[in-house]
C-alpha cells in the first residue's frame, strides 16, 4: 500500500483550519515520488520567517533547500527535494519571526524516525503487501461489544529478550503470537510504540505521532508484526497519547518560536505530573493533527483499536493542580470544553472511517457517558477502563482474609455501576510499578495462599461483567516488580506454582470464549444476577452470568477465606446436573483439590426466588464456575 502525496487543495486548507481534516498525513510530512524523482516536504509553521529542509542529501546545509509558504494563509511551507531517497535522515530548520529563534525540528508527520538517541526523521514510504485479509473482513465481530475479549497488555522492549538484547518487531511477532494464541488471549494491547526519545517513559512521552519507534525496526517491520498477529486470529490494540507531549527540543514544543501545538499559559499548557506540554485543543489545526494520527494507525497499520491514555487529565482543567494553578472555562467550571469537543470529534471520526475498530478510554473519574454516543451527550468511546474496580479489588485482595468480612462491599460495589459504561476490567502495568510490587506480591499469606488468592481474584475477574485486561507477567505470577530494563522472569514458569497459575489463566480464557454467558451481555444488567451478595461474614460471593435469551447461564462462586465451606446452599433456576467448568483449587493449577467431584445435582428445593438448590463445597480461597449440564 503506497501513500501518494496528494495535492493540498483549497478544501484541505479549509478542513485543516476548521479542525476536521482527518488525513493530514496525506499532505504534510515527507512523501516520496512514485517515479523516483525525489520527495515532497510540507510542514505547518505559521509563525516562521523561513524554513529549510536539511538532510543527508544536501549536507545539512540550510541554504540548499528553502521551503515556500503556501499562498492560502494556512501556515504550511512546502518544498521538493529531487535528490532525497528512502532512508535518508532530515529535519526542518525553522527560523522564527520572533526573537531570532532558530531550531531544528523533527518532522511532526514523519512516517519513520532515526533510532534514539538520534532525533531526526527519515524519508520513508509505507509500501507493504498485507496478508491479513481474512481477519480484516471478519474482525468487526471480534472487536464488538458482545465478543469475548481478553487483552494481554505488553511492553515490547521488556516482554522477552535474547541475551539481554531487545527483539525486533518481526521476532516479537512470532513469539508473541505463539504465546498469546497458546494462552487464549483474544487481543494484545501494546504500550505506546509511537516514537519516543526516552525509553524509560515506556512510550507515553511521544514525539513521533506517525512513526513506530525505530528501536525494534522499520515501519514495514511493525506492519509485519500486526499482519502476523492478525493471521493468527489475534487483535492488536495500541496505547495512544493525545493528552501531552515531551518538551524535547526536536519535538512539537515551541515549534516555530511560538506555542503552536501547546497552550502558551503554563496553567493550561504545562503538565505538573508528567513535566510535559499539554495540547491546545482549542486550536483547530492541532485537532486535525491528532485525529489524523489516530486514523493513520487504524488505517495504515490495520490496528483494531486505540486505548486513549490519560483521558481524565484532558477532561479536567484542574487535573493534578492546586487552587490558583488553573484557569476556569468560559462558564467558570473546571471542565475542558475544547478537549471534550475534540474527544467527541475523534470518536465520531473513528467510527465513521474505521467502524470495525474500538476506541477505549483510560479515564479514572466518574465522568458521565464516556461510552455513550455523542448525539446522546456522551464522549463516544466504545469502552472505558474501570479503574475504580481495579483499585477496590486489589485493596480487598491485599487484606488478610480474617479482615475481609469488614470490606465485603469493596467487591459488591462495582455491580452498583457496572452497566453505566462499557467497562474493561484492567489489571494493568500501573499496578506493578513505582514500588507497588507485583500482582502476586500484593496477595496476603504464605506462598500457597498468595497463589490461591491470585487464582481466586482472576476467576472473580473473568466471571465479573466487562472485558478483561491483564498486564504481562501477571498471568504466571512474576514476583519481581515490572521493570522496562530486562525481560519478564520467564524462568519461574518452570516452577509448579507459577506453571499452575499460567495453566489456570489459559483455562479461564478458554471458558471465556466458549461460554456466551461470560461475554455476550457484558454491558447489560440482563446478563447478571446476584445469588448471594451479602454473605460478608463468610466472605462468599455467588452470582449468575446469563447470555442472550434461551442460552446457558454460568454460576460463579467465590470463597475468599482459607476455610473450605461444605454444604453451601445456593438457589438456582435450573434443575439437573450442574457441571464444574473451572475450579481454581484444582491440583493441576497448584490448588489443594477441594471441590465437587466435577458436578453437582440440583435438588427441587426452592431457595430465594429460584426453584432448585445446589449444595456446594467451596474450596478455600477459590473461585468456581459451573453450568447446567442439560445444555451441553
Amino acid at each position: 500500500m503506497q501513500i501518494h502525496h496528494q495535492h493540498f487543495g483549497e478544501q484541505d486548507s479549509w478542513l485543516f483550519r476548521e479542525g476536521t481534516h482527518a488525513r493530514m498525513h496525506d499532505n504534510l510530512g515527507c512523501h516520496l515520488h512514485a517515479d523516483g524523482s525525489g520527495a515532497t516536504f510540507a510542514v505547518w509553521a505559521p509563525n516562521a520567517q523561513a524554513v529549510s529542509v536539511i538532510g543527508d542529501w544536501n549536507g545539512w546545509d540550510d541554504s540548499a533547500l528553502r521551503m515556500h509558504p503556501r499562498p492560502d494563509g494556512s501556515g504550511i511551507w512546502e518544498a521538493i527535494a529531487p535528490k532525497a531517497t528512502q532512508g535518508q535522515a532530515y529535519k526542518y530548520r525553522v527560523f522564527s519571526q520572533f526573537n531570532e529563534y532558530v531550531v531544528d525540528k523533527a518532522d511532526p508527520f514523519a512516517f519513520c524516525a532515526e533510532a534514539p538517541p538520534a532525533t531526526g526523521s527519515r524519508v520513508w514510504s509505507l509500501d507493504h503487501e498485507w496478508h491479513d485479509g481474512n481477519w480484516m473482513a471478519t474482525r468487526g465481530a471480534c472487536n464488538a461489544l458482545d465478543a469475548p475479549m481478553s487483552i494481554y497488555e505488553v511492553h515490547l522492549g521488556s516482554w522477552k529478550r535474547r541475551d539481554g538484547q531487545m527483539l525486533s518487531y518481526r521476532e516479537l511477532a512470532h513469539r508473541l503470537a505463539d504465546y498469546a494464541a497458546d494462552m487464549g488471549f483474544t487481543h494484545v494491547e501494546l504500550m505506546p510504540v509511537t516514537e519516543h526519545p526516552f525509553y524509560g517513559s515506556w512510550g507515553y512521552q511521544t514525539t513521533g505521532y506517525f512513526a513506530p519507534t525505530a528501536r525494534y525496526g522499520t515501519p514495514q517491520d511493525f506492519m509485519a508484526f500486526v499482519d502476523h498477529l492478525h493471521q493468527r486470529g489475534i487483535g492488536v490494540l495500541l496505547d495512544w497519547v493525545p493528552s501531552h507531549f515531551p518538551t524535547d527540543e526536536h519535538g512539537l514544543g515551541y515549534f516555530d518560536g511560538t506555542h503552536l501545538f501547546e497552550h502558551a499559559d503554563p496553567r493550561q499548557g504545562f503538565h505538573p505530573e508528567w513535566n510535559s506540554s499539554i495540547f491546545n485543543y482549542s486550536r483547530n489545526e492541532v485537532r486535525s493533527f491528532l485525529i489524523s494520527s489516530a486514523l493513520f494507525w487504524l488505517e495504515h497499520y490495520h490496528l483494531d483499536g486505540l486505548r486513549v491514555d490519560a483521558v481524565a487529565s484532558m477532561l479536567y482543567l484542574d487535573y493534578a493542580r492546586k487552587h490558583g494553578e488553573w484557569i476556569p472555562n468560559r462558564n467558570g467550571g473546571r471542565e475542558n470544553l475544547e478537549a471534550i469537543e475534540f474527544l467527541q470529534d475523534l470518536n465520531q471520526a473513528i467510527y465513521r472511517e474505521q467502524p470495525d475498530t474500538v476506541p477505549i478510554a483510560e479515564e479514572s473519574t466518574a465522568w458521565p457517558l464516556v461510552t455513550r454516543p455523542v448525539d446522546m451527550g456522551g464522549l463516544g468511546f466504545g469502552m472505558k477502563w474501570n479503574m475504580g474496580w481495579m483499585h477496590d479489588t486489589l485493596k480487598y485482595f491485599s487484606k488478610d482474609p480474617i479482615h475481609r468480612r469488614h470490606h465485603h462491599d469493596q467487591l459488591t460495589f462495582s455491580l452498583v455501576y457496572a452497566f453505566n459504561e462499557n467497562f474493561v476490567l484492567p489489571l494493568s502495568h500501573d499496578e506493578v510499578v513505582h514500588g507497588k510490587g507485583s500482582l502476586i506480591g500484593k496477595m496476603p499469606g504464605d506462598n500457597w495462599q498468595q497463589f490461591a488468592n491470585l487464582r481466586a481474584l482472576l476467576g472473580y475477574m473473568w466471571g465479573h461483567p466487562g472485558k478483561k485486561l491483564l498486564f504481562m507477567g501477571g498471568e504466571f505470577g512474576q514476583r519481581r516488580e515490572w521493570t522496562h530494563d530486562g525481560e519478564l522472569e520467564w524462568w519461574v514458569t518452570e516452577l509448579s506454582d507459577h506453571a499452575g497459575l499460567q495453566a489456570y489463566v489459559r483455562q479461564l480464557n478458554r471458558v471465556l470464549r466458549e461460554e456466551p454467558a461470560l461475554h455476550q451481555l457484558d454491558f447489560s444488567s440482563e446478563g447478571f444476577e446476584w445469588l448471594q451478595a451479602d454473605e460478608a461474614e463468610t466472605s462468599v460471593l455467588v452470582f449468575l452470568r446469563k447470555p442472550l435469551a434461551g442460552g446457558t447461564p454460568v454460576l460463579i462462586a467465590c470463597n475468599l477465606t482459607p476455610l473450605p465451606r461444605t454444604n453451601h446452599c445456593v438457589g438456582v433456576p435450573t434443575g439437573g446436573v450442574w457441571r464444574e467448568l473451572l475450579n481454581s483449587d484444582a491440583k493441576e493449577f497448584g490448588g489443594a483439590g477441594w471441590g465437587n467431584m466435577g458436578s453437582v445435582q440440583a435438588a427441587p428445593l426452592p431457595v430465594g426466588r429460584h426453584p432448585y438448590t445446589l449444595t456446594l463445597t467451596l474450596p478455600p480461597l477459590s473461585t468456581l464456575m459451573l453450568r447446567p449440564a442439560a445444555h451441553d
